[in-house]
């Protein structure tokens, strides 16, 4: 399997390339600002074809380029639909009334297509298998992609912290419960490719990640 990330614009999203090789079909995951150019010289260096974007959650450092992307390749972009009103509202999303331009943008559409992913859902793209896991916490419709070993974590999981949950529609409680259901059920050598900074694995995490230990030495929260 290829797998290609870079840190872009000013919230240093990571977008990533996910095919099974160079010269075959790929998807993007979570084209944030200032992500194409560097998008469309890596799919060029590795002769790549995307077929469709996923996003791992709404907010607007992670879906910036969504449209130019999918408009530039004709492909869709897959969301949980929790989490697809924040395509044209993204302030809201994030604590701005709305219609607040963030970094100077006012308009905000969603592409073409779109189409809605659910949680458990397996998908089958450019010769892929990709898990789909509903992990809300940070936001509702926030999902966590996984294929083979390696696991595509949105903003779940960091290299030695997690998510916040101090936006709209954050949930401490749900984010418990996300990391103890997914992350913490991988295994040891999975890893991790998240939203933000660097690789890291999930036994990495699970030895030394302060929030996991916590949550994994606690009781699960009833009623999740």
């Amino acid at each position: 399997m290829l797998v290609v990330g870079f840190p872009a614009g000013p919230w240093q999203t990571n977008c990533w390339i996910v095919a099974p090789a160079a010269g075959e079909q790929c998807v993007v995951i979570d084209p944030g600002h200032g992500a194409e150019g560097p998008l469309e010289d890596l799919l060029a260096q590795h002769r790549l074809q995307p077929v469709a974007v996923l996003l791992s959650h709404g907010h607007v450092d992670h879906t910036w380029s969504v449209v130019p992307v999918c408009g530039a390749k004709g492909v869709p972009a897959l969301i949980h639909p929790a989490d697809r009103g924040m395509l044209t509202e993204p302030g809201s999303a994030i604590g701005m009334p709305p219609g607040t331009p963030i970094l100077g943008r006012l308009d905000w559409s969603e592409p073409d297509d779109v189409r809605e992913i659910s949680d458990g859902e397996q998908l089958e793209l450019a010769g892929l298998s990709l898990r789909v896991d509903l992990t809300p916490g940070h936001t509702p419709g926030s999902v966590t992609f996984t294929s083979g070993p390696e696991f595509f974590s949105g903003d779940l999981l960091f290299a030695g912290s997690i998510g916040r949950t101090d936006f709209p529609g954050g949930s401490w409680e749900q984010m418990q419960d996300s990391l103890r259901r997914v992350p913490l059920a991988l295994p040891d050598e999975t890893t991790v490719r998240p939203g933000h900074g660097p690789d890291t694995t999930i036994g990495r995490e699970r030895a030394s990640n302060p929030f996991l230990l916590d949550i994994a030495a606690a009781p699960p929260v009833r009623g999740l």
